[in-house]
């Protein structure tokens, strides 16, 4: 721990996740003594002033005449592109992927200046993003800077494992076209993008990423899933096997009918806006003796839960997790790892972004299974729940790799390698 109170200045996606990741990391940093400040989007207003963390928030676009939820730029976004998730991932690079690096382009320009001037108010003495988008102000701030990787660790390239966001198999299948595809279709913005970057004094970006490297750069990903034998990474980098926040409420189970296990099911607050995939999943699971607690996310007043449910709009996965036996999940990295974290199987339907590589990933390592999202059968989701649920080798050797994760305490890492920086 550092003798001297450090100013930490976060700035996480606005999206769940990130923002989560980085609740729990300022959150131990904060009960050391230090002054944790979040430069999060303005939606997140007095959100995080709650946890005890210090405000100063930026607009990523012009305000909104109304109060908006956390993250509903994004929660907008996807539901308006959710019928090209039905694409294939190679398809999903012009019609979804690149609209997602314009839109969060068009966000780290619009909110340059306030960035620059949040940095000289708070006066930061280390800066920490957990974004996938360059901000320059943020690494010509003079101070160090700290890149974390709440994403698929994929996000980091290399020749040896699969490009990111084409849920490809290890073995080396399609990674040249999607390669190439990738190439055509993003060239022309990144190279705008990162003379941009180079005009506000930062660093150029390197070959066909859209994110600097930091002074030290934190990924999370369980060991169990990791690609660090295909690709291992510098010294600079330190693996989280897991980074679970400690400031979700308590939660105690309800009573909900039924004598089958305790299944939980989350598309995520972005995922879950596809209302009418959320139906026809509970629509199956209806069908099983199992109980569900089941996350409805955004538009939970247009999801009707089945007798053997109960779910709310939000619901403190942390808490839940370890209650459950098995986790139905799109495959964001936070579920993905939390599952692991708690040691649980898992059935990744994934949508969007690296939800395909953690749904390869969890696949062929043999952690859980992948189904097709929008082709699978009635009899797929149901017969690979019971399977997951009576393969009790698989919720041994799950079980004691959680166990392991914990005991590395990803979140405490964290803040050891950004206390160790300064």
């Amino acid at each position: 721990m550092s003798d001297k109170r450090l100013t930490i200045l976060f700035m996480p996606e606005s999206a769940y996740g990130p923002t989560n990741n980085c609740i729990g990391i300022g959150d131990v940093l904060r009960r050391r003594g230090h002054r944790v400040v979040f430069a999060a989007e303005a939606s997140w207003k007095g959100k995080l002033e709650a946890l005890g963390f210090e405000e100063d928030l930026v607009d990523l676009a012009p305000p909104a005449e109304e109060e908006q939820d956390p993250g509903q730029f994004w929660k907008d976004f996807i539901r308006d592109t959710a019928p090209e998730y039905r694409k294939s991932t190679r398809e999903q690079l012009d019609t979804v992927i690149r609209p997602i690096w314009e839109a969060l382009i068009d966000g780290a320009k619009y909110c340059e200046p306030q960035l620059k001037a949040i940095i000289e108010r708070v006066g930061p003495d280390v800066v920490v993003e957990d974004n996938v988008v360059a901000f320059p102000a943020l690494v010509t701030a003079g101070v160090p800077f700290v890149r974390i990787v709440s994403c698929n660790p994929l996000e980091v390239k290399g020749p040896g494992v699969a490009p990111p966001f084409s849920g490809l198999p290890a073995d080396g299948t399609g990674w040249d076209a999607f390669r190439a595809e990738y190439d055509r279709t993003h060239r022309e913005l990144w190279s705008a993008f990162s003379e941009w970057v180079v005009e506000q004094g930062a660093p150029a970006l390197p070959d066909l990423e859209f994110v600097h490297e930091g002074d030290a750069n934190l990924y999370v990903y369980p060991e169990i899933l990791d690609y660090t034998a295909e690709r291992p990474l510098g010294p600079s980098w330190t693996r989280l096997d897991s980074s679970v926040r400690e400031t979700d409420e308590e939660f105690t189970l309800p009573e909900i009918p039924g004598e089958g296990a305790l299944v939980y099911f989350s598309l995520g607050s972005l995922g879950s806006a596809d209302v009418e995939l959320m139906r026809r999943i509970i629509s199956v699971l209806a069908r099983t003796p199992h109980r569900y607690i089941v996350s409805k996310g955004p538009l939970h007043e247009e999801i009707e839960l089945a007798p053997n449910m109960w779910g709310a709009e939000f619901v403190p996965q942390t808490k839940i997790i370890p209650l459950a036996d098995l986790v139905i999940t799109h495959g964001g990295n936070n579920t993905t790892t939390e599952a692991l974290h708690f040691g649980k199987p898992m059935i990744v339907l994934p949508l969007f972004w690296d939800q395909y590589d953690n749904a390869q990933r969890v696949h062929e390592t043999g952690a859980g299974v992948r189904l097709d999202t929008y082709g699978f059968a009635d009899e797929e989701l149901i017969g690979a729940i019971d399977r997951l649920l009576g393969d009790d080798a698989l919720r041994a050797r799950l079980a004691a790799a959680g166990e392991e994760i914990r005991r590395r305490d990803g979140l405490r890492l964290a803040a050891d390698v950004i206390e160790k920086l300064v």
